[in-house]
């Protein structure tokens, strides 16, 4: 690489202060993974700035390290393009060198401040990705004034009637897609505030995200939303300034009702949730719901807490669950008295609890923080939704059942657009206790408020399949449904599937539906290869029952009881338990673990 030696010692020096910065002088991690991608930068060694070589070479992971399995260095280069950021915008604003790294590669940019992107300081041979763009956004014309007219008399004619609104996810402006998580929990936060408003019925979070990164059509997003109004936004950061805009249209007539703009430092984050939602509040002559607590916490706890909910929604099962916790606890860290980090921190550790990977210890010391954490929660805002929702959560993991309906029930009183809550209840509740219509009842509601959602869509199909309501549950299935086609006894058109999809990975959770496929299609010696191969005892169950081996099969069951009552109870509904029914072995199960007979 034809490099001055003056340009690399410079560059260099920039480094050196960067790392030297506050931001970096007490995150040990995140400069030492800048100082990597920097020397090889320098050295000319782009090629080799690969996301398995850094896996090893700053985080320590071995040879065996998969990046689809383990995300730790796409987190982390997020994390260090937003610190890079904040530097610039702050301790860095008048230095002569910007080190940047673009999104979508490791290779790091270093430019001098004014010289165009396109022309890197170390030779033609580097490119620079466009500068962040600082030029704010246009101001909202309309004022809050317009919502009163039409809208108003609307109200006040049906008054019975709730109003539907969904919120589309805040557009990053920022050009810097390591900001996006701030945008994308700040929407999170007005969709909460929003639910927890008499009269307002708000379309959930994860509907609403269907939308994120796509152009927006208004009435078309209402359609698919089923929303008589849409919220819509950007948000601008800089350092720690924000410009956040919003408006409510009216999806009938694409008409805007009321907008807002809100120049803020991002220590008032949350009040300014507060101002969108009154906003729209004191234009609809609605009351504020008694659920709403406005929380004061410092920016650094915030920006945790956002992260955390970014890595729980942004991945699945396990492994967003698993990454969200290490931020919900920073953020306790930072601020010991900002309940909704306690609530999340539950959540995560009640779901984790019941998974088979963990062993004995693990386990324990999870349920043990999740009854710390979901106390902690319900003692710093008694009114938090997400708080009793963590309490029934944990009471069920401690067959509490009783105590555990009348907090779930609690969390839907104070946010009753919950998809998630209503999840709750039918997976730790209805469906262990067999309450089968009931939850259906409930999965369809939790469909009405979140349509577009994928977990809604997989809770509704299991309560309908659960309830023996097979082509009702056929309508909620991905396509092709290879489960369906096994509960219908089409075994043999669900194995091509379901070979295909398990190719080489025989182990891999959810395996064990091909070895029921096996099983029923009368292969044997597949369906009990795959059954010693699987070693999640309740997929283990399910293959052995297929097989007819009722005494394997109930082996296989108590090896599963220390995973919980809730796991255990809920499963032995499922379709493919059927053939179980009826043993005086099922009941004696359940009441092993608390559940009645």
């Amino acid at each position: 690489m034809p490099t001055a030696e003056p340009d690399v010692a410079a560059a260099r020096r920039q480094l050196n202060r960067v790392l030297a910065s506050d931001g970096f002088n007490r995150n040990e991690r995140l400069g030492r993974f800048l100082r990597f991608v920097v020397e090889q930068h320098l050295e000319g060694k782009d090629a080799e700035i690969k996301e398995s070589v850094i896996a090893v070479e700053v985080f320590g992971r071995g040879s065996d390290h998969d990046p689809k399995q383990n995300s730790i260095v796409r987190n982390e280069a997020a994390r260090l393009r937003a610190r890079l950021n904040e530097y610039y915008v702050g301790d860095g604003k008048n230095d002569g060198l910007i080190i940047e790294l673009p999104k979508g590669g490791y290779a790091p940019v270093i430019r001098q401040l004014g010289v165009k992107p396109s022309t890197s300081i170390l030779g033609p041979g580097i490119n620079s990705p466009p500068p962040r763009r600082r030029l704010w956004p246009l101001a909202a014309t309309a004022g809050v004034a317009i919502i009163v007219g039409a809208l108003a008399w609307w109200w006040f004619q049906r008054p019975n009637e709730p109003i539907s609104i969904a919120v589309l996810p805040l557009t990053n402006l920022s050009q810097d897609p390591a900001n996006d998580y701030f945008a994308d929990g700040l929407t999170d936060e007005i969709i909460r505030n929003l639910s927890v408003i008499d009269g307002l019925a708000v379309r959930s979070q994860t509907s609403s995200f269907v939308f994120k990164g796509k152009s927006r059509n208004i009435r078309d997003a209402g359609k698919q939303l089923n929303a008589n109004y849409i919220l819509e936004g950007s948000v601008l950061r800089v350092g720690q300034q924000l410009r956040i805009n919003a408006q409510l249209v009216r999806v009938r007539d694409d008409f805007p009702l009321w907008s807002g703009r809100y120049d803020r430092e991002l220590t008032d984050a949350l009040a300014i949730q507060d101002e969108i939602s009154r906003g729209i509040v004191n234009g609809l002559r609605l009351k504020l719901g008694s659920g709403r607590r406005r929380y004061e916490t410092n920016a650094e706890a915030y920006d945790l807490y956002l992260r955390a909910l970014a890595r729980a929604e942004d991945q699945t099962g396990l492994r967003g669950l698993e990454s969200s916790i290490p931020f919900f606890e920073q953020t306790i860290v930072k601020d010991p008295s900002f309940g909704p980090a306690y609530a999340g921190l539950a959540v995560a550790c009640a779901g984790l609890s019941g998974m088979d990977r963990f062993n004995a210890d693990q386990r324990s010391e999870l349920i043990s923080k999740m009854r710390v954490t979901a106390e902690k929660a319900i003692e710093l805002d008694p009114l938090s939704a997400e708080a009793h929702r963590a309490l029934g959560l944990m009471y069920a993991r401690d067959a509490q059942w009783g105590q555990s309906e009348k907090s779930f029930r609690r969390s839907l009183q104070l946010d009753p657009n919950s998809s998630d809550t209503r999840a709750d209840l039918i997976i730790y509740l209805l469906l262990p206790f067999r309450q089968l219509e009931q939850a259906v009842a409930e999965a369809r509601m939790a469909d009405k408020a979140d349509p577009l959602g994928r977990q809604v869509q997989d809770i509704v199909r299991v309560a309908l399949f659960s309830a023996g309501r097979i082509d009702e549950g056929i309508a909620h299935c991905p396509k092709p449904c290879a489960e369906a086609l096994v509960i219908q006894g089409k075994a043999a058109e669900a194995i091509p599937i379901l070979e295909e999809q398990f190719k080489g990975r025989l182990a891999a959770s959810g395996s064990g539906l091909l070895g029921r496929a096996y099983a029923l299609a009368g292969r044997r010696a597949e369906a009990e290869k795959i059954a010693t191969i699987q070693w999640r005892p309740i997929e283990q169950a399910g293959v052995f029952a297929a097989l007819g081996d009722k005494d394997r099969a109930f082996e296989a069951l108590e090896r599963a009881i220390p995973l919980g009552p809730v796991r255990l109870g809920r499963n032995l509904t499922y379709p493919e338990f059927a053939p179980l029914r009826g043993d005086s072995r099922v009941n004696a199960l359940r009441k092993k673990v608390g559940l009645p007979e």
